[in-house]
Parts: C-alpha cells; sequence; structure tokens
C-alpha cells in the first residue's frame, strides 16, 4: 500500500523514480540501516532531486536520527516530502523552512528528555548503593552491581612523588606504578 500510494505520487508529480529504498526486516529507530545508508550515500552523489516517504516514522524513528538526516538532505539541496503529512522542506517555501526548525526543536527536546532521564536514573542508582540496596534488593542491569562511575586508581602517590623527585619520567613513574600519565600527574603535580 505504502510504496502504490508513493508511486502515484511520483506520477501525478511528473517524477521519474530514481530509485526504491526499501529496508526489509530492520528496525526503523537503526541508524545503520543497509537502505538508508545508500540513501544517503546517493543523495551525496546527487542522484536525485526529491525524497519521499510515505510517513515521517519510516524514514526515522528518533528525532535527532530524523533531524540529522533531513538536514544532510537539506544540506545537499535535495527536497524531503511526506505527502501523507503535508510536509515538504523545500526552501523556497516559508512553511518548509519553519517546519525544518520545529523538527530540530523537538530533537533538541527528545535529548534533554534522555538526558534528564539518564540521569534521574544515575541518582536513584547512586543512592541505592550508597543505602546498600545494590546487590541485595536491587541489581545493576549488567548484574555486577558496582558503584556508578570510574573506579578509583589505588596507588601510592608518595612513591610516585619520590620516583619524580630523583627525576623519572612521567611515562616511567605510570608504567611503574601501574597507571595512566595523567593520573600519576594529576595526584603528584608538576
Amino acid at each position: 500500500m505504502q510504496l502504490s500510494e508513493l508511486r502515484e505520487y511520483a506520477d501525478r508529480a511528473g517524477w521519474q523514480i530514481a530509485h526504491e529504498y526499501i529496508d526489509q526486516g530492520y528496525s526503523g529507530s537503526k541508524a545503520d540501516r543497509p537502505a538508508l545508508m545508500e540513501l544517503m550515500r546517493d543523495a551525496n552523489m546527487k542522484r536525485f532531486a526529491a525524497v519521499v516517504v510515505w510517513k515521517l516514522d519510516r524514514f526515522g524513528r528518533s528525532v535527532s536520527q530524523l533531524v540529522q538526516n533531513v538536514r544532510r538532505l537539506d544540506e545537499l539541496n535535495v527536497r524531503f516530502l511526506v505527502p501523507s503529512q503535508s510536509i515538504d522542506t523545500d526552501q523556497k517555501s516559508p512553511t518548509g523552512r519553519l517546519m525544518m526548525h520545529i523538527l530540530a526543536a523537538m530533537a533538541e527536546f527528545e535529548r534533554d528528555l534522555i538526558r534528564e532521564r539518564v540521569n534521574a536514573g544515575l541518582a536513584n542508582y547512586r543512592d541505592d548503593y550508597a543505602k546498600g540496596r545494590i546487590g541485595t534488593a536491587r541489581h545493576s542491569r549488567s548484574g555486577k552491581d558496582l558503584a556508578c562511575g570510574r573506579p578509583k586508581r589505588i596507588f601510592r602517590r608518595d612513591v610516585a612523588a619520590e620516583l619524580r623527585a630523583r627525576g623519572l619520567s612521567w611515562r616511567a613513574i605510570a608504567r611503574a606504578m601501574g597507571v595512566p600519565v595523567s593520573t600519576v600527574r594529576d595526584a603528584v603535580g608538576p
């Protein structure tokens, strides 16, 4: 049904279909779908002047992914059309420019919501870890029940400082202590 409607639309507009890009068996949420990647490569090579999709969610499930791809098409002067939803990013049209701004604002909103949810989840996990719930009443997704963040580097700072005072290089000290150079430099100082 989707393809036949799009073919009819192209026929009514008097357009010749350059290629049909169809991802069979791939989720629309994945950014690395083979047909989508081929479409973007062909857009870079100027093989067509417009991309027509049946519904917006067929092109990308994530707003940020959708905006990124539509912006790229726009930079390449390729129109993006969704006839069933009256979307046309033609830059000559004020409505098309408005649509691009709305999509960009939605992508930013989505990123902020994701960041907010991730931070809330981390704060909750840290709180549960501090109260001793992790490993007993609750487990981490990995099952390792570790504290948040990188583990602290434990090494003898006094020994590192003594080695530095003897004239050893940062790299030699780091190798001897079994830690990265930046860790030794931050701990011991200039």
